[in-house]
């Protein structure tokens, strides 16, 4: 009988440096050492502010880059980071694969920003690790090309494979625990809201909160999934739910 599965999307500014590896080797270490009856599927970002150096880096070449060579290029930052955490992982002692964007089975509809996964590769990697990290906002396309999947991504690479696995739970890892009142990087007097629904969600999306990918957003709500945000070592974070509730914020 097959492991249950957590998906786990650790964000780009999470992974910053070759300390943020270790800290998230250790985050996932400690799941594992506390409850090894679970798999983990990390799916991984680039790091913080790679993805727009490589699109500088594009541009220095032409100003408006093919997107099929952009994306491509753009993968690198992913693929360094599924690799680095990898290693950081095998550095304490867990069992853990690196899988690249062919292998994670994401497939992209054409002309859409919906993807389809199937999911065979990534089970058997499964079936022999305690983790197997996965490079976020990527998938292929039917020609077998790489492609991108918009800003913020990883969030919907990591909803989607939850989705297709049925996982018994995601986790998206900002670099604030969770939803708040208001920004608590502007606002010290910004207080957690523990449950938000879909719609709060996709509303305060589209007024410009968009601290989960709106596509992420829509796709959870369609399959029906529920995610939580939060930071490593931030408390239960915020559950982002199907019901249709919007609870008070955490009393301090």
């Amino acid at each position: 009988m097959s492991r249950p599965i957590i998906v786990v999307k650790i964000g780009g500014s999470v992974l910053t440096g070759r300390n943020g590896y270790r800290r998230a080797a250790e985050f996932l270490a400690g799941r594992i050492a506390a409850d090894p009856r679970h798999a983990i599927v990390a799916v991984v970002s680039a790091e913080l502010g790679d993805t727009d150096a490589l699109l500088e880096t594009a541009r220095d070449f032409v100003e408006a880059p093919d997107p099929a060579a952009l994306d491509l290029l753009w993968s690198t930052g992913e693929l360094r980071s599924t690799a680095l955490l990898a290693l950081a992982l095998h550095a304490r002692g867990v069992a853990a694969s690196a899988v690249n964007v062919h292998q994670a089975g994401l497939v992209k509809v054409e002309d859409s920003a919906e993807a389809q996964i199937r999911p065979l590769r990534l089970r058997a990697a499964l079936t022999n690790q305690d983790v197997v990290v996965v490079p976020g906002f990527l998938a292929r396309d039917r020609g077998d090309g790489i492609v991108s999947l918009g800003r913020g991504g990883s969030d919907l690479t990591a909803v989607l494979l939850a989705a297709g696995l049925d996982a018994v739970r995601c986790e998206l890892l900002k670099d604030v625990p969770g939803y708040f009142t208001a920004d608590p990087k502007l606002d010290p007097g910004a207080v957690p809201v523990p449950v938000l629904s879909y719609d709060r969600a996709l509303f305060m999306a589209d007024e410009g909160c968009e601290l989960v990918q709106r596509n992420a957003l829509a796709a959870a709500r369609a399959d029906d999934l529920d995610v939580i945000i939060t930071a490593i070592g931030g408390g239960p974070g915020t559950l982002i739910t199907t019901d249709n509730i919007h609870l008070e914020p955490a009393v301090a």
